[in-house]
């Protein structure tokens, strides 16, 4: 197999800035939040909750922003049948930060939060916070492997290295600066890596755009070319699926590690807020050259190109409609260039992922379930061990599964579907318990998973209404594959369900128990009855140092009527006013 010597070079040089950067935020702040009172351990995880706007907007930015997000958009515009109109995650994404920022910033950086599991653990208990760690675990590891897997394909095609060795040394350099430096060295980075993308795909698009072998995009955008229009259609029957998927989004990119780690390391819960709607307007604009690259696929006449006169979609390499693009319509120094930026791009997201779940690991498994007593050090310590591991099983996943993008997709839903009505309740509804919780999470596991998953090849054991079943013709091998389409919203009307189901039980649970029908021996989870359990932790124990600036409490008390207060605001865990503990709802 050939090397291309001025590709590789182009890589190395991407790289090593990269490396460089990240050495050199972690040696800059090393000390940073520590001179404050803050634990080492906390400023691996959230920084010296000190991230500024500059360096904060470019990196909630990067929450979303990365391999998969530019390669997916250009693949959506591309695809025959799908087209701009079905390229969601731009729009998807930028109103989930909006919305995120809206009402979840403010009330989780208020509360002095070190991530995300962190209320959950103290409303619900220490076993249900473990519960709750298995999908947010999922969803970072098989992301992160997802778009490994999408980095080593991309290299591949433009540069011609191997596959195996060019996912192993990109993840080895995200690992190396995410041990040394934590969030301060994935933040900094992050503002290269963005740079990296913008500059690197928008020096790309003119030079594509003016190939002869391009159609005018805006002819191609209406009309039928070489494909159908790569504007796309919804088609009326696909609209409550359509809207399935928006929800999943725009909803379920919130409950996410990633955005929160963010969240709470900004210096204070306004600049939190103000770095989502940033980051929503980044989202919006580096998707643009996406955009324009997937259109210039669906508009190119492959026949006049070195690719050859099959289109990509034909060779089922539309996933690969960027690099494609970057290759054989560009000259071969801005092709490079490009390539480095995708390469950022991936680095971007893997480094954040890793260390989200280590993060969660450490604290909420390691040092708040099982050694409540560890010392800093050892928490450190268990931070880079689960940093390694976490990364090195993402880039195992990588090279080894093939259906690791059906992994996330599946993983994601979950997030959705459980883990998002639970931020809900322990945010917004006062008065739900562990019994409600333990509800939510299996009504909303077993109507999701009952639906299927066509990409694990999964079959449904719920047939929702208006279920078809279809084929899919694999274009290489000719192999007929038939499965179920769920047209129904079926993810979110499971994500409603979890949180009724939530609800409802909680009070059930509580009216037994404060009634007197049951007994309380009977409060077998210490949710209801028991006032002080070991099972819950109060703010004490998950906020050790409360450095919390009281002017930043003040506007996240809503000014309801006392009855709506009182029935659908959890004021006990917005308030940072006593002795917060679950129980101390009861009357």
């Amino acid at each position: 197999m050939a090397i291309h010597v001025e590709g590789l070079l182009a890589i190395i040089i991407f790289y090593v800035l990269i490396l460089v950067v990240g050495i050199w935020a972690a040696w800059k702040n090393k000390n940073s939040g520590i001179s404050e009172g803050m634990d080492r351990s906390e400023s691996i995880m959230i920084g010296g909750r000190d991230i500024g706007l500059f360096v904060g907007g470019f990196t909630m930015t990067a929450t979303w922003v990365g391999g998969g997000y530019i390669n997916g958009t250009a693949e959506s515009v591309y695809l025959p049948g799908s087209g701009l109109a079905w390229a969601q995650a731009p729009f998807g994404y930028a109103l989930s930060l909006v919305v995120g920022g809206l009402f979840f910033a403010k009330p989780m950086r208020s509360q002095g939060y070190v991530t995300m599991l962190d209320p959950f653990q103290q409303l619900y208990g220490k076993r249900m916070g473990g519960l709750l760690f298995i999908p947010a675990l999922l969803g970072e590891i098989f992301w992160s492997a997802a778009i490994l897997s999408a980095l080593g394909a991309t290299l591949s095609v433009i540069v011609d290295i191997n596959i195996n060795m060019s996912v192993v040394i990109s993840a080895l350099i995200a690992i190396f600066y995410t041990l040394v430096g934590g969030l301060y060295s994935v933040a900094y980075t992050d503002v290269v890596q963005l740079f990296c993308i913008f500059i690197g795909l928008w020096i790309s698009v003119p030079f594509a755009l003016s190939n002869p072998a391009v159609s005018d995009i805006g002819v191609t955008a209406v009309n039928t070319v070489f494909q159908s229009p790569w504007l796309g259609q919804i088609d009326p029957s696909d609209g409550w699926m359509w809207a399935d998927n928006f929800c999943l989004l725009m909803l379920g990119g919130i409950p996410w590690q990633v955005y929160f780690q963010r969240v709470l390391s900004a210096s204070s819960a306004s600049y939190a807020q103000v770095l989502s709607f940033l980051a929503a307007f980044g989202c919006l604009v580096m998707a643009v050259p996406s955009v324009l690259i997937g259109a210039i696929g669906a508009s190119t006449d492959w026949n006049q190109t070195s690719y050859g006169p099959v289109p990509p979609v034909e060779k089922d390499e539309s996933d690969m409609i960027l690099p494609i693009v970057l290759q054989h319509l560009c000259p071969p120094f801005v092709s490079f260039f490009g390539l480095g930026a995708v390469s950022a791009a991936v680095m971007s997201s893997a480094d954040s992922s890793i260390l989200s779940a280590s993060s969660m690991f450490a604290r909420n498994i390691y040092q708040l379930a099982f050694r409540q007593s560890a010392s800093d050090r050892e928490i450190v310590w268990v931070m880079r061990i689960t940093i390694f591991v976490f990364g090195a099983l993402a880039t195992a996943m990588a090279l080894l599964t093939g259906s690791v993008y059906g992994l996330w997709y599946l993983s994601s839903d979950l997030v959705y579907v459980i883990i998002f009505p639970q931020l809900l309740c322990v945010l917004f509804i006062k008065g739900t318990n562990t019994y409600g919780s333990v509800a939510g999470y299996v009504f909303g596991l077993l109507l999701r998973v009952g639906g299927g998953e066509p990409y694990l090849r999964l079959p449904p054991f719920i047939y929702y209404p208006g279920w078809t079943t279809r084929q899919k013709e694999h274009r290489l091998t000719r192999e007929v594959e038939h499965f179920v389409e769920q047209r129904f919203p079926y993810k979110t009307v499971s994500m409603l369900a979890s949180l009724l189901s939530n609800a409802a039980f909680s009070y059930m649970a509580k009216y037994l128990f404060e009634s007197g029908r049951l007994s309380p021996k009977y409060d077998f989870l210490d949710a209801v009855v028991t006032r002080h359990s070991k099972e819950t932790m109060d703010k004490a124990t998950l906020v050790a140092h409360d450095n919390i600036i009281l002017s930043e409490l003040a506007p996240v008390q809503p000014r309801h009527g006392g009855s709506v207060a009182g029935t659908f605001l959890n004021t006990h865990v917005l308030s940072d006013e006593g002795h917060m503990s679950p129980d101390s709802s009861a009357e």
